[in-house]
């Protein structure tokens, strides 16, 4: 598997496949304004990191857990880079204890895990495991235990396999059914202690890399018409988790997507610059987003789409729609830079130079200045009431000198910057809350296995011994003093 296929490759997948234009909406629960401070982040800013289930916890059949696609797929042979899979991963389902331990001493306020649906569902549907739920109950305590404030994920992408095998997975809105059953579910027996909730993470990357080009799980190459309905279909699971959680869930538990969005910035900061990349982050991600917090395909992507427009009904679009309080955003790098154009649709994308520089990830560009831009248009265009930058982050080399250390300062230099331009854009209001670095540790990096590391914590999966990078020193720095820069 090549480098050059990218983790995060928009261009080919929600915003450009499926297309279209979108208008913004006003999403309900919106928290008073946090005072500005100029020096750094603003009183309370919710400093973070984050994993996912098929990615640490290992335990693949213990305790009653169900196969997901996902052990599926890595015993295809080549499918995966280094041949590894998620069997072991990190052993984060027997030492999640000591895990915690590291999150403390970063001195994070809050840990965003994902529930693997299989784990509690081994079919997704049916008769619940109860040893799957008490595993994330004993999670939950020991975070709480340690002033860790638990931010759960419902779905990051270990479809159970029986729905795959019996309904084509999210090609079905019997897939979209369970799934919504199963956040009945967790928000019953969870949100005593859990107070904030994503739904589905990465809608724009596991539908394409898994139904349209084959690179994911499950490894499908459907048509166009066919992706289409399946990003609609996760559209449809994410409404239908947000109403499980609001009437299941205990009084006060928030609920939002968590969604790695077509990042657009200006070349060049002007006013038409500005506004062209403003209409098309809309525009780039109308498919997804936009319907989520607008409640309707615009007339833009439904001519684009053509042949190829989902099929739905107004009920589904009222359910797409139902108000969340929250917007998480996946920011890594630069998806398309943009200049304002006098032809419609009024931008026009420019191409990306080979020299442009990026990180150990070839696909992984570096553009601080994403996350000021896209956080800053996000909240304008659908007048969000809070944003949290749900990942954000960087592989690295991370070689290990003789005497057991790794001094990252490629990832050092990529999150100062990244948080002196998220520092910026809280300067001027723009109401970003929190922020969960990715990763708490190195982990199975789904087609590129072991071999790409995200980790500030380096992690020897022969031995499992966890050690700090210098960049964990770094972001305990930037927590305490809740800023960047001297």
């Amino acid at each position: 598997m090549s480098d050059e296929v990218s983790r995060r490759e928009f261009a080919k997948i929600a915003g450009l496949s499926a297309a279209g234009l979108g208008a913004p909406q006003v999403v309900e629960a919106k928290p008073a304004a946090a005072p500005r401070n100029a020096a750094g982040f603003p009183p309370g800013f919710l400093w973070g990191t984050a994993t996912s289930s098929y990615q640490v916890e290992g335990a693949v059949t213990e305790d009653g857990r169900g196969p997901s696609i996902w052990d599926t797929f890595t015993r295809v042979p080549g499918k995966i880079e280094d041949g590894s899979s998620g069997d072991r991963a990190n052993e984060h389902y027997h030492r999640y204890k000591d895990d915690i331990r590291l999150i403390a001493e970063l001195g994070c306020k809050a840990y965003r895990f994902s529930i693997a649906w299989p784990r509690v569902f081994p079919d997704g549907d049916g008769k619940p495991n109860p040893k799957g739920l008490d595993f994330y109950n004993r999670l939950i305590d020991e975070c709480l235990r340690s002033g860790i404030e638990p931010w759960l994920t419902l779905y990051h992408w270990d479809l159970p396999q029986s729905l795959q095998d019996r309904f084509g997975g999210w090609r079905s809105a019997e897939t979209c059914k369970a799934f919504g059953d199963y956040s009945a579910y967790v928000a019953r027996h969870l949100t005593d202690r859990v107070k904030n909730v994503f739904t589905l993470n990465e809608s724009g990357r596991f539908v394409y890399f898994g139904y349209g080009n084959g690179i994911d799980a499950p490894g499908q190459t459907l048509s166009q018409a066919e992706v289409n309905q399946v990003r609609h279909n996760t559209a449809l699971a994410h409404g239908l988790a947000v109403q499980a959680v609001r009437a299941n869930g205990r009084r006060g538990t928030r609920v939002g997507p968590a969604e790695n969005i077509d990042a657009c910035v200006p070349a060049i900061d002007t006013p038409e610059n500005v506004r062209a990349t403003e209409i098309a982050l809309r525009e780039l991600n109308a498919s997804y987003l936009n319907v989520i917090l607008e409640g309707r395909y615009t007339d833009a992507f439904l001519k684009f789409a053509g042949a190829n427009v989902p099929k739905y009904t107004a009920e589904e679009l009222k359910i797409i729609s139902s108000p969340v309080d929250f917007l998480g955003l996946n920011i890594y790098a630069p998806q398309h830079y943009i200049i304002a154009s006098d032809k419609e649709p009024g931008f026009s994308l420019l191409p990306i130079p080979k020299s442009f520089p990026h990180m150990n990830s070839n696909w992984l560009r570096v553009g601080p200045e994403t996350i000021y831009w896209v956080p800053k248009l996000a909240a304008k265009i659908w007048k969000t009431g809070a944003i949290y930058i749900s990942e954000n982050g960087t592989s690295g080399e991370d070689e290990v000198t003789a005497d057991g250390k790794i001094f990252d300062t490629d990832r050092i230099m990529y999150l100062r910057n990244y948080l002196a331009q998220l520092q910026r854009a809280a300067s001027e209001g723009v109401p970003v809350r929190g922020y969960f670095l990715w990763s708490l540790m190195d982990n199975f990096e789904w087609v590129f296995g072991l071999n790409k590391r995200f980790g500030l914590y380096h992690v020897n999966f022969d031995t499992q011994v966890r050690t700090p990078k210098l960049s964990a020193s770094f972001y305990r720095n930037v927590i305490t003093r809740n800023a960047v820069g001297v």
